[in-house]
């Protein structure tokens, strides 16, 4: 490590230390290029298993930004005219504490990187590396939408804010905004804090108000945000381990007290990911844990002391690469919760037959159309892949389905149903929307006998889907499913080659630090055509498991249609 990063890393033990933070079994060190600075264990780990302790009021959370002497007032004011959401302020604090010249959290700001893996930094070559992916076009619609967020709402709002500080000079640049974001959304935790700290007792005499939205108890309005795609919540250390327990927030708290507010905690944060976590956080209100009331604490989570200097990691949850290279810029090689997503175009039903009627029936049913498929689902489906260790049950879902077939006993039971490893909800769309004209007018029929000629009653969600069911069966949605497979595969297939070339150029691949590196013309050809930047490898591999993804699954659906034609479905 060169000498100003040791400068720099000490000068942030003694920031973290002077603002209360105690470092009990273990010390921040650089780990590498790929990783940047890590925790690892120190000699004589304590017997309660605490490694470090960092008090909550060292967070950065929308409360820290309202609250602060310069831009607290202006940032409040923007706050409750709606101008701004609990997100947006902490990235705007960011980018204000950055630029400021005397900024007291500079010691943190310089520790932390100043560029990223995720796919809204990738150079024009390395993003097309992404093509036929669902992160392609994410990352695309997100890079547009942030130089739209930084003309329109951030230039002029930094400025006003870096004015209250005497500083007309500093100008803000879209890099700076990318930076914030990134920081943000790579390092933000969701934090359990008991509701007295978020909401303290306020003497109505004073005038002050609510840090936060009380109406919304800490969350967020949403007027700016990064939502992960998929719909999946990417906090980054939402999850303690492999579950989402809370723990430590207080002996006697009831779940009710505690509300979840999202912040930066300095220190905490430097812990990296790994699928075998050695440690999680936790919350402690009352110090009865740390000693130090209202703090956050590293935890081992092994049973034995930790051997010295090995690397305290928490897990960030489950997460498929899709999610991790776009939130925090990295992946898993041979991911086990990897998982495929696919989806029906919502303006695709607008050119079928009976577009009105169907829609009609999706919404009443409830019906999803797009699903998640995780790679554990695979372990119980046609062609167990045995690679994964976390095993997904389908009981509940294939007791649902058994439970539909009484319409008139025209459809059995399909001998299939318990190795099906697609979402129920997802072949309720793919079978609405696949019936034939006639099956469409006996779904109605049947319909309408339910409701009765006075228009009685209406059908239950359950009495629809069994219509459905009974008028056409698996075959049409089935059938659907495949073409939307093999979609998926040409699409993935169509600027990257197969799986297998995938494969070939991972295994002979050369991975350097950035692209400068690889347009170095001193470099031998042979090893030139080796060589790529880590960021072409991470979207190798995220676009190869998507691949593998694509064809097992498809795999499954094909034979699913086999069976369901035999058997009359």
């Amino acid at each position: 490590m060169a000498c100003t990063e040791e400068a720099k890393l000490e000068h942030f033990l003694q920031w973290l230390q002077v603002n209360g933070a105690q470092f009990r079994g273990c010390k921040i060190k650089y780990c590498d290029s790929t990783k940047g600075f890590g925790i690892y264990s120190t000699n004589g780990s304590p017997e309660d298993g605490v490694l470090l302790v960092v008090p909550l009021d060292l967070a950065i959370t929308p409360m820290r930004v309202l609250q602060d002497p310069l831009i607290g007032a202006e940032c409040r004011a923007m706050f409750e005219e709606g101008e701004v959401d609990d997100r947006f302020l902490m990235i705007l604090f960011l980018i204000v504490e950055r630029l400021r010249k005397n900024s007291s959290w500079k010691p943190y700001l310089d520790m932390l990187p100043t560029t990223f893996g995720n796919p809204v930094w990738f150079t024009d070559d390395e993003l097309l590396e992404l093509r036929g992916t669902t992160l392609y076009r994410a990352t695309e619609l997100r890079k547009k939408d942030l130089m739209s967020v930084y003309e329109d709402k951030v230039k002029e709002l930094v400025k006003k804010l870096l004015v209250l500080d005497g500083d007309s000079e500093s100008e803000v640049c879209f890099e700076d905004f990318l930076w914030a974001n990134s920081i943000f959304w790579s390092r933000a935790l969701n934090l359990p804090l008991p509701h007295s700290y978020v909401f303290p007792q306020i003497q109505e005499d004073v005038g002050t108000t609510c840090p936060v939205d009380k109406n919304s108890e800490g969350s967020t309005s949403h007027s700016y945000s990064e939502e992960p795609i998929n719909e999946i919540d990417g906090k980054r250390f939402e999850a303690h381990g492999n579950d989402c327990k809370v723990s430590g927030v207080t002996s006697t708290s009831k779940q009710e007290e505690t509300v979840w507010v999202e912040g930066l905690l300095p220190g905490i944060d430097f812990c990296n990911h790994d699928l075998k976590a050695v440690a999680t956080w936790e919350v402690d209100g009352t110090g009865s844990i740390t000693q130090i009331p209202l703090s956050m604490y590293l935890i081992s989570a092994l049973q034995s002391p930790l051997p010295v200097d090995k690397e305290v990691s928490i897990s960030y949850g489950n997460k498929g690469n899709e999610e991790l290279l776009y939130l925090y810029g990295f992946v898993v090689d041979n991911n086990p919760d990897d998982y495929l997503m696919i989806h029906y175009p919502g303006e695709a039903i607008q050119n079928i037959s009976f577009s009105d009627f169907k829609g009609q029936l999706l919404v009443a049913q409830k019906a999803a159309m797009r699903c998640l498929l995780p790679k554990n689902l695979l372990d119980h489906g046609f062609f167990p892949t045995g690679s994964s260790t976390c095993k997904a049950n389908n009981t509940s879902e294939a007791d649902d389905r058994i439970c539909n077939f009484s319409w008139s006993g025209h459809r059995k039971t399909p001998s299939y149903l318990s190795k099906l490893v697609f979402p129920e909800d997802f072949l309720t769309a793919l079978r609405t929307i696949a019936m034939k004209d006639e099956e469409v007018l006996k779904v109605s029929a049947m319909l309408e006998e339910l409701v009765g000629s006075e228009g009685e009653r209406q059908p239950s969600e359950t009495e629809i889907r069994t219509a459905v069911w009974e008028a056409c069966g698996d075959s049409g949605a089935l059938q659907l499913l495949v073409d939307l497979l093999q979609k998926k595969m040409m699409d993935l297939e169509e600027s990257s080659g197969t799986e297998d070339s995938d494969s070939e150029l991972l295994e002979n691949a050369c991975v350097i630090g950035n692209a400068e590196q690889q347009t170095s013309k001193e470099a031998n050809n042979l090893v030139q055509q080796k060589l790529m930047s880590r960021n072409r490898w991470r979207s190798m591999v995220y676009r190869r498991g998507q691949k593998e993804l694509t064809r097992l699954f498809l795999k499954e659906a094909e034979h699913a249609l086999q069976l369901s034609l035999s058997e009359g479905n």
